[in-house]
């Protein structure tokens, strides 16, 4: 192993308390660092590190640990302030697949999590150096070291020698060891997000006596809302603003603050930000916006040097409206009222448009951070604050990029089975699409890996901001439907109609009423009702007879909603507003949902409070009504669905993978397309089951390969080849129905003289049973990671556009619904009489797709076009692979963006 092999990036990571530390590789020039490591340790943590307090073995260990690198070797330290507070190494010796490790913690730093944080980097190192196992041996009596083995959430075993017991470590990374990391995480970055969110002192540095100014405004939000703790203005030019006490200099506060807010020029960010670390502070919020790049990148060394949190820059501020702090740290026009919603935007216009709105509907926000430019704090932080929180119920976001969008998909999927999260779907449009190289590329945009994302995490995305209030509103007030099933009464045809177009746009069923609920209604109401879906209860019906038949239908076994469909009318003995308390004036939350559409209501949607507690939902739109009703169908299915599993996989070869993988690239050190007998190799390696086929060079070749590869009828397919082919069909390089050797050299030849120049061979298969065309697929985003693709496939796979796609690693429900989401779904089925296909043998082909992309980050893109279904199996009639020189991304190793 290089030097350069294995020097890591340096990354910024929080400890158990929520402090920031450098988690590094160890160079030559660390010695004394490591020497000073080791000689600050008293006598009883020597012996237990080296089993005797012995100041030659940590000289030892400090020279061994910064000497030059060595093959199957790796040390990682961490850091802060400059000083080494700990290290983890291992090595291997005669088996590359198992590595002797070790850990050292600075006295004073244990029980805060340097230990845990670094073998977590240690085997993220380990396995992609193709490392499985770990040993260690430690003292029987070292409790620290044992529990900390015990912890991680990897399958530990301990064999006791003597007073020694050696632990071996399965490096596996599995869900139960995920979910240790996650809660591990979770613990440090809510710890991390305490001064920004709870501080107990406030600065707003750049405070100015000019009205108008963003700080002056700040801090009038902060004092004129009652912040319960202490608040400072810096100005150097004044002796207090706004009645709050001033001073010249973030270090001439009297108290440092936890929490300063910077409302000043780009260019004096960074000093004040570099003061702000030096003194103490624990989180900066930066109002200021137009940073240059040597500007944020300063702001950010402040920060990670001395461990600050940061919101923005750019952005409208924060928000706390617990009674205990009331911190209100924004310049939005008025103050948030206090509620139940957590509320992150990175737009400090949407982020307004929301608090406004949830003060309207009377939800409230219990948190609001405007992220901006989200150089830090994201919203997979604010996820995991409000699920510890205690005080939010619901959270909604405003996001238009994702730092992490697998550790934020993980997230998403723990917090929404806990609270609704919903999202304002924003850039779902691209100004044009990226030149594409397959089917694959050109299938996965960015829309459809977003909705893919949200789909799998169970996040409620919305096309725009008043939907997403719309959607908030029912899921506040509401339960939540057991389906799809809405009954609609109306007191007027028409805006039933309306109703019942929208439900069914939207998704939602319209059952027709069975002769016994028909009865039971037309009992209820005034004569002339007309008892369908929708209900006509005509303009005659009075409250208590639209009560009388709202409570029956919630009655009925077959529904699952009930919406009212309500316009006021001159001939009505009940009015408009009589008509609403037929709903309102029992409780607001029943044990199925209840919500009201007015045409002539004068907001798109309000809660109307109900007399015993709780609020119906009311619409000015059917459509608003019909879209909030179906989002918390989908949720209300995504909760009932159970947690899925990733399947175990049998006649996998990882490792010949990867020997593949990395055979091509070293001959290829741009990368490129797979040649067929490559790309089938691959294949193989995944039991992933392919037509026959031969490779043929010659005339004579493609004969014999013909020969031995015809089927019952006789018939072959030749398909030219040559490097960078990729769509056969459009260069017209494919000849169907090669019957008798004449017509196989015919096709030969023909390829040879239209690519003359290009063509290195032909790949000759049998012609393939009749079945369905399907494709499948796989593209590497920079981002998100594998994004698997499936659809119907031959020449129909874009001019159709009928794909759906999910997120790399499918569970056995991902690859459920991959399959059934396209429109070809029913072909595969068996609809209309026809038989369905191997639905197993195509979950297989997925499953082990997923599997390879997540194995080889070198994997680019693949297109399996056509895959071909039948009853019997399911087969790969052509492949195409494309590699390219990338390293592994360890996408759940916990560190700060």
């Amino acid at each position: 192993m290089t030097d350069d092999e294995r020097d890591r990036p340096t990354v910024h990571a929080l400890l158990a308390d929520g402090t920031t530390v450098c988690i590094r590789s160890v160079r030559p020039g660390d010695h004394d660092q490591l020497r000073g490591l080791y000689e600050e340790m008293s006598p009883e943590h020597l012996r237990l590190r080296f089993f005797a307090a012995s100041r030659r073995s940590a000289d030892l260990a400090a020279a061994g640990a910064a000497a030059p690198a060595h093959p199957g070797y790796r040390a990682l330290l961490a850091e802060t302030q400059g000083r080494v507070i700990g290290l983890a190494e291992y090595e291997t010796v005669d088996d590359p697949e198992t590595a002797e490790m070790s850990i050292a913690v600075a006295d004073g730093l244990h029980h805060r999590g340097v230990g845990t944080l670094l073998v977590e980097h240690l085997v993220s190192a380990a396995r992609a150096d193709g490392v499985t196992t770990f040993t260690a041996d430690a003292l029987s009596e070292n409790h620290e070291v044992l529990r900390l083995f015990t912890d991680l959430g990897l399958s530990v075993g301990r064999r006791f020698e003597g007073p020694e017991v050696r632990c071996t470590i399965a490096l596996d990374e599995d869900d139960p060891y995920l979910a240790a990391v996650e809660a591990r995480g979770r613990a440090a970055d809510v710890a991390s997000l305490e001064p920004l969110l709870r501080p107990d002192a406030v600065a707003v540095v750049g405070a100015g006596r000019r009205p108008g100014s963003v700080g002056r405004a700040l801090l009038h939000h902060l004092h004129a809302g009652g912040f319960t703790r202490r608040l400072f203005a810096v100005n150097p030019h004044v002796s207090s603003v706004l009645g709050v006490p001033s001073y010249p200099s973030v270090s001439s506060l009297p108290k440092v603050p936890d929490l300063a807010v910077l409302a000043i020029p780009a260019d004096a960010l960074p000093a004040t930000a570099e003061e702000c670390g030096k003194v103490g502070v624990r989180a900066l919020l930066v109002l200021t916006a137009g940073l240059d790049p040597d500007q944020a990148e300063a702001l950010m060394t402040a920060c990670r040097t001395h461990g600050m949190r940061l919101v923005g820059p750019n952005c409208l501020g924060i928000s706390n409206t617990d009674p205990r702090l009331r911190l209100d740290a924004t310049f939005a026009a008025d103050h948030p009222r206090p509620g139940t919603a957590g509320v992150a935007v990175q737009s400090g216009g949407v982020g307004i448009a929301l608090l406004d709105g949830l003060s309207r509907l009377g939800i409230g926000v219990s948190t609001f951070v405007s992220l901006g430019d989200k150089y830090d704090v994201s919203g997979n932080d604010m996820l995991q604050w409000w699920e510890s929180d205690g005080r939010t119920d619901l959270a909604l976001l405003h996001l238009e990029s994702f730092g992490n969008p697998r550790a934020f998909s993980r997230t998403a999927r723990r917090v929404t089975r806990r609270m609704p999260v919903l999202t304002v779907d924003a850039g779902r449009t691209e100004a044009g699409r990226r030149a594409a190289a397959s089917h694959t590329a050109a299938a996965a945009t960015r829309t459809m890996t977003r909705q893919a994302l949200f789909t799998q995490a169970g996040i409620t995305a919305t096309r725009s901001v008043g939907e997403l209030l719309e959607t908030a509103a029912l899921l506040h007030a509401q339960p939540l439907p057991a389906g799809t099933r809405v009954a609609i009464v109306t007191n007027a045809g028409g805006a039933g109609v309306l109703a019942a177009d929208a439900c069914a746009e939207a998704g939602l069923t319209l059952p027709a009423p069975t002769p016994e609920l028909i009865d039971d209604l037309l009992a209820a109401l005034p004569e002339g009702a007309a008892v369908g879906n929708p209900v006509d209860a005509t303009a005659a019906v009075t409250e208590d007879q639209l009560r009388d038949c709202v409570d029956r239908l919630l009655r009925y076994p077959g529904i699952d909603t009930v919406l009212l469909a309500l316009v006021p009318t001159a001939v009505a003995v009940a009015t408009g507003e009589d008509l609403v308390r037929a709903v309102t004036e029992g409780p607001g939350r029943r044990e199925r949902p209840v919500a009201v559409v007015r045409l002539e209501q004068d907001l798109p949607v309000k809660l109307l409070p109900a007399r015993e507690g709780g609020a119906i939902p009311s619409y000015a739109e059917p459509v608003a009504a019909a879209r909030a009703l179906a989002h918390a169908a989908r949720r209300a299915a995504w909760l009932n669905r159970p947690v899925g599993t990733i399947p175990e996989l049998v006649e996998v070869d990882t490792v010949s993978a990867h020997t593949v993988a990395e055979t091509y690239l070293a001959a290829h050190p741009d990368g490129g397309w797979l040649d067929p007998r490559t790309c089938a190799e691959l294949l193989a390696c995944y039991g992933i089951p392919q037509l026959p086929w031969a490779w043929a060079e010659t005339e004579d070749d493609a004969v014999i390969a013909a020969e031995r590869l015809r089927g019952a009828d006789d018939r072959v397919v030749m398909k030219a080849h040559w490097p960078g082919l990729v769509h056969k069909t459009e260069q017209y390089a494919i000849h169907l129905d090669l019957q008798g050797d004449a017509q196989v050299r015919a096709a030969f030849r023909d390829f040879e003289t239209r690519f003359a120049g290009l063509m290195t061979g032909v790949v000759v298969q049998p012609l393939a049973a009749r079945g369905t065309e399907l494709f499948a697929g796989v593209v590497q985003d920079d981002v998100f990671g594998p994004l698997v693709l499936f659809g119907l496939g031959g020449t129909a796979t874009e001019v159709l556009a009928d794909h759906a796609a999910r997120l790399a690693p499918l569970t056995d429900h991902d690859v459920h619904d991959l399959i059934t989401a396209p429109r070809c779904a029913p072909l595969l089925l068996g609809a209309h009489g026809g038989r369905p296909a191997d639905l197993q043998g195509l979950e297989q082909i997925l499953l082990r797709l997923s599997r390879m992309a997540g194995d080889l980050p070198q994997l680019a893109e693949a297109d399996f076009n056509p895959v071909l279904a039948t009853p019997a199996a399911v087969t790969v009639l052509d492949a195409r692979v494309r590699l390219l020189p990338r390293r592994a991304q360890d996408p759940y190793l916990r560190r700060l963006r």
